[in-house]
């Protein structure tokens, strides 16, 4: 078992804008799938499995998040609560950072010991549990011996919005095997020799490490990161407020300072592409990432085929576009579309998303064009 699972909740959901925004990212909405539930919440349960009698849940969140987690949380026992701390981040600073500070945060509350450390997104989608949770403790034996441990996820397609990870041919067949190289998102005929090759594997973003390892790796690949960190006492009993059972570290004096001064920059990049003691374990799972308006649509599809129906949408020759929308829309021959309309009724700004399918990846780039004019207030 593991002695903490830090699980990463921050985020501004850009990728599934206008449904997700930086009030309500995708982690907090509602699975297709699983409505009871959202991609939030599955993480927690997952996390839950992870950690030994006496581990933590460190949740490192947006602070605008809090709301959002502590309704996520209120179906559990009070137990479980009290084995959560949420530490609300000032301002978002990349995966590298968030980790970073679980880190400090885990050392000085735990004077120093080494701690066997799980970190998860909470915005994936992964099933069964049982197999996720057998396979991620595979790792807690593997990282005694100072290794960096990911989950790689065998391609089904060429994917070209996914990092790529190669493992090492000759460890075929292994429980884990040696990574040699991390590669970012390819192109298509690349992607397409990945995919035809069998030993390229889909960056799952999940990690496993010890925290004195971890810690070294740090300070040899990424000191900028991590020393703004180094310099935080250990947060006063004062320093926390409790809501709805949950802890959250409301006052931890320097954090301010801390991300003001800590690089911008992903985990990946900072530490594990740099590392030379990576391992990877091949998932047996199901795994996605929901990273676009065409994997969210392909959800909802399989949500609706579970006896589902659709909302107020009328058609005529458009049965292949996909709408997402608050108030009712009417389609002639409008096909292969991704349409998104808010209407504003929640007090948010109005918005419409109309894109051609499997081309939804550009979103992102469209945030970037709506933060190039100011107009933040859509995001």
């Amino acid at each position: 078992m593991f002695d903490e699972c830090v699980i990463m909740a921050g985020g501004s959901g850009t990728r599934l804008w206008p449904l997700s925004n930086s009030m309500k990212p995708k982690q907090f909405l509602p699975v297709p799938t699983d409505r009871n539930n959202n991609f939030f919440t599955l993480s927690l349960e997952r996390a839950c499995s992870l950690v030994n009698e006496n581990g933590r849940i460190i949740i490192v969140a947006g602070k605008n998040h809090v709301p959002h987690i502590v309704s996520s949380c209120a179906g559990l026992d009070e137990a479980q609560k009290r084995r959560i701390t949420v530490i609300p981040e000032p301002e978002a600073k990349n995966t590298a950072a968030a980790i970073a500070c679980a880190l400090v945060f885990i050392e000085k509350t735990t004077a120093g010991r080494n701690r066997k450390i799980f970190v998860m997104p909470s915005d994936h989608l992964v099933e069964p549990k049982e197999v996720f949770t057998a396979q991620s403790l595979v790792f807690a034996t593997h990282i005694e011996t100072e290794n960096l441990a990911i989950f790689g996820i065998p391609p089904i397609a060429p994917e070209t919005g996914f990092g790529y990870i190669e493992a090492n041919k000759s460890d075929a067949g292994e429980e884990v095997v040696k990574v040699v190289s991390f590669h970012e998102k390819p192109d298509k005929p690349t992607a397409e020799r990945y995919l035809e090759s069998g030993n390229f594997y889909w960056n799952s973003g999940m990690f496993a490490f010890s925290s004195g390892f971890i810690k070294r790796e740090f300070l040899k690949y990424a000191e900028d990161v991590i020393a703004p960190f180094e310099v935080l006492s250990v947060p006063q009993k004062d320093a926390y407020s409790i809501q709805e059972g949950l802890a959250i570290l409301e006052r931890w004096e320097g954090l301010v300072e801390a991300y003001r001064q800590t690089k911008k920059i992903s985990f990946d990049f900072a530490v594990v592409t740099k590392s030379a003691r990576v391992i990877m374990n091949a998932a047996m799972f199901s795994w996605r990432d929901i990273g676009s308006w065409d994997e969210y649509a392909a959800l909802v599809k399989e949500d609706f085929s579970a006896g589902s129906s659709e909302p107020d949408i009328f058609r005529v020759g458009s049965g292949n576009t996909f709408v997402d929308s608050d108030i009712p829309v009417a389609l002639c021959g409008a096909d292969d579309l991704i349409v998104v309309v808010r209407s504003g009724k929640d007090g948010s700004v109005p918005s419409v998303l109309i894109a051609k399918k499997k081309e939804t990846q550009a979103v992102s780039a469209i945030v970037e064009q709506i933060k190039s004019k100011n107009r933040t207030d859509l995001l």
